[in-house]
């Protein structure tokens, strides 16, 4: 090699040991949680994080998942995380506590529903009366008993986990489940859709938006811009995982053996294919945009049934998209 040519290798070396930590530092350190374990529901954001679409917005997002023991608005109240997945009507809820912002709503219309059998005696929905229904804890309960309350319900609540062995021995007369996942975990133990009853909130009502992504106050006002960034990687992470599907299922699978989940590729692609359904709308142009009278709808749901006593006008609740 001649001098010149060493000088010069030097040099580019040296320039590239300059230049790998400043492009690190350009990137800012954040974390999301978000309010389940790893599936299909996620995906948009998985994506956005593999094909590198938070980098290039100047974004090191740490991934953190929750789980039955652990609630993400929790998260952003200890400072575990900066963002975190809720759904609006926890966003509301808490927000009577935490200071709280939606900057971003991704899923427009509600899955959750309750699950029957059609050979029981449950043909109405007031038919539970008296009846044993199956509810997941806390945050997740919220929608549930504006029902009740809204058809004068009284039903003997059953602490729900993350199995429907309850239900399929008979246990409860009804399950709480969500269209992309646990209706769809039924039909895959070998139960029919005939022999399924299922009890969507949106026929009663209560279409409500479900998940978005929230941080405190706090952190809207003082990173604006990396807040706006966030949403708009993690819009194209869910435009990429849609058009991409068995790259996405895969992503999905690796991260669900990783945190020792049992993966189903069928069930993932369902679940995929109802979260499409579910955040791409004619109705909705803007993907991540929170709409105002939905919004109000959900407000007035919480105050009505005394959930909450007040709640913040739409400006100053929502920073996201619009």
């Amino acid at each position: 090699m001649s001098h010149l040519k060493h000088i010069t290798l030097l040099l580019l070396l040296s320039l590239c040991s300059m230049l790998a930590p400043a492009n690190a530092n350009a990137l800012e350190r954040t974390s999301i949680v978000l309010q389940w374990l790893p599936q299909a529901q996620f995906a948009g954001i998985y994506m956005a994080q593999d094909m590198g679409f938070y980098e290039e917005a100047g974004i090191d997002l740490t991934i953190l998942s929750g789980g039955p023991d652990i609630l993400a608005s929790e998260y952003l109240e200890s400072g575990k995380a900066e963002f975190a997945t809720l759904f609006l009507t926890t966003g509301l809820h808490r927000r009577a506590t935490l200071p709280i912002v939606n900057i971003g709503q991704f899923v427009q219309h509600s899955s959750l529903m309750l699950i029957t059998r059609k050979d029981s005696e449950i043909k109405r929905l007031e038919d539970l009366g008296g009846k044993k229904v199956g509810l997941w804890a806390n945050e997740f309960q919220i929608q549930a008993r504006i029902l009740f309350k809204k058809k004068g319900l009284k039903v003997s609540v059953v602490p729900q986990s993350d199995s429907l062995d309850l239900f399929l021995r008979g246990g409860v007369a009804a399950a709480s489940g969500m269209w992309y996942n646990e209706y769809h975990t039924l039909l895959s133990y070998g139960m029919e859709e005939s022999e399924l009853q299922p009890f969507f909130y949106s026929d009663y009502g209560l279409d409500f938006p479900e998940d978005g992504i929230y941080c405190l106050e706090k952190v809207a006002d003082e990173k604006p811009e990396l807040c706006r960034a966030l949403v708009e990687a993690t819009a194209r992470g869910w435009m990429y995982a849609f058009n991409h599907t068995e790259e996405t299922i895969d992503s999905v699978i690796r991260r669900m053996k990783e945190a020792k989940v049992p993966a189903n590729r069928a069930h993932q692609r369902w679940m995929l294919k109802r979260m499409e359904d579910l955040i791409i709308s004619d109705d909705y142009a803007v993907m991540g945009a929170l709409h105002p009278n939905d919004y109000q709808r959900v407000r007035t749901a919480l105050m009505d049934h005394g959930f909450i006593d007040s709640a913040p006008l739409f400006p100053d609740f929502y920073r996201g998209p619009r």
